[in-house]
């Protein structure tokens, strides 16, 4: 199969979120290149690094720029283009059936799904953030003992039109914690720790009864609902610990979702990709990806997404961008993924390891066809 012939593929981005609808100066336009909190030290640029290799080389010429021009220069362009012509151009060249969209990061500063469909020209459908829902609840005065059934109204109200939850257990307490259901008395306990620090602040969900009360709330509304269950693995902010970011640690979880009935996706997954291959071997229900790493990693990602195909099953990977803000992450994304699997399916032709229909099977399952299995009737319908 010529690796061009993937790029007629058209991509379900089962993980990403909305794009920033301002013009950025140069300081904001490389915050959103780093998951530091941090800028660039001085007399240093995000653009010295894979990615803004790769936006120099990639995504200048859709700007009309020449490839590898000046960082400077690329940035100017983009100013004077504006940012809705910026996005609409980068989303529209990305070859994109659906886009779903998780809500819950910083949602005040990007664009919704009804704008994202109109930006990419394809439906855009909402993923729903636990943590961002239970912090929700929390704004809203609740006590410590209607914290409970708050939340979980309130979950199943905010899902009403989802096709899928996402949580961020990994960010906010690791995996390695107790993966059991938690029972009212301990949710209400840490709930009331949680609301009196959070009070006259922005509540910021850490406490892990709580956390687990809404992995379990979530785990029984997909299951009801036919929803998949997200969860991020890994790579990504510095508050995350990386060594208890590990996707095995949290077998018991799987294991549970697994007799539960409820698909589970593994987000990013770097640099646990061989291993979130391994859980997708195992369980019936676990689905993974390497979303997020293919940008950040632009010239290396052939290697990451190698590993991750090594034992995984065809029928549990999943493409994503998780673009955040910058409309060159989605198109970064979906370049870097189809010149990965490209060479990759390249090579096993060219050693007889597959025939040619097995390469179109592959990259029609990986692009959008396992996706459009467990997300719903909406998606398998796009």
């Amino acid at each position: 199969m010529p690796i061009e012939a993937l790029q007629g593929a058209a991509l379900i981005d089962h993980h990403c979120h909305g794009v920033v609808t301002a013009d950025l100066d140069r300081p904001g336009f490389e915050a959103l290149m780093s998951e530091s909190f941090r800028p660039a030290p001085h007399g240093t640029s995000q653009f010295q690094k894979p990615l803004g290799l790769a936006i120099r080389r990639e995504c200048a010429p859709v700007l009309d720029l020449q490839p590898l021009c000046p960082a400077q220069a690329y940035l100017d362009r983009r100013r004077a283009l504006g940012a809705a012509e910026v996005n609409r151009r980068f989303l529209r060249a990305s070859g994109l059936a659906a886009l779903l969209i998780d809500t819950g990061h910083r949602s005040d500063e990007i664009a919704g799904c009804a704008e994202m469909a109109e930006l990419a020209g394809c439906p855009a459908f909402e993923v729903v953030r636990i943590e961002a829902v239970a912090e929700e609840v929390a704004r809203g005065g609740v006590s410590a003992q209607a914290y409970p059934q708050a939340f979980a109204d309130r979950l199943a109200a905010r899902a009403a039109d989802a096709v899928g939850l996402k949580t961020i257990v990994a960010y906010r307490a690791t995996f390695a914690i107790d993966q059991a259901r938690p029972s009212r008395q301990a949710v209400t306990a840490a709930a009331g720790r949680w609301l009196v620090r959070s009070a006259g602040a922005e509540p910021r969900l850490d406490e892990v009864d709580v956390i687990r009360h809404g992995l379990w709330v979530a785990a029984d509304l997909c299951r009801e609902r036919g929803l998949p269950l997200q969860v991020h693995v890994g790579v990504g902010d510095p508050d995350i610990y990386m060594q208890a970011c590990d996707p095995t640690r949290f077998t018991d979880f799987l294991r549970a979702m697994d007799e539960h009935g409820v698909a589970v996706t593994l987000l990013h997954n770097y640099p646990f990709q061989r291993q979130a291959a391994w859980l997708a071997e195992i369980f019936a229900n676990v689905y993974y990806d390497v979303g997020f790493i293919m940008n950040f990693a632009a010239p290396g990602s052939d290697v990451i997404l190698a590993e991750a195909m090594e034992m995984g099953p065809f029928f549990k990977q999943l493409y994503s961008s998780d673009a955040f803000g910058l409309a060159e992450l989605y198109y970064l994304g979906q370049r870097s993924f189809r010149r990965a699997l490209g060479r990759r399916l390249h090579a096993w032709l060219r050693e007889g390891l597959c025939a040619q229909d097995d390469a179109e099977e592959i990259v029609a399952l990986i692009a959008a066809g396992n996706a459009r299995r467990i997300y719903g009737e909406r998606i398998a319908a796009v």
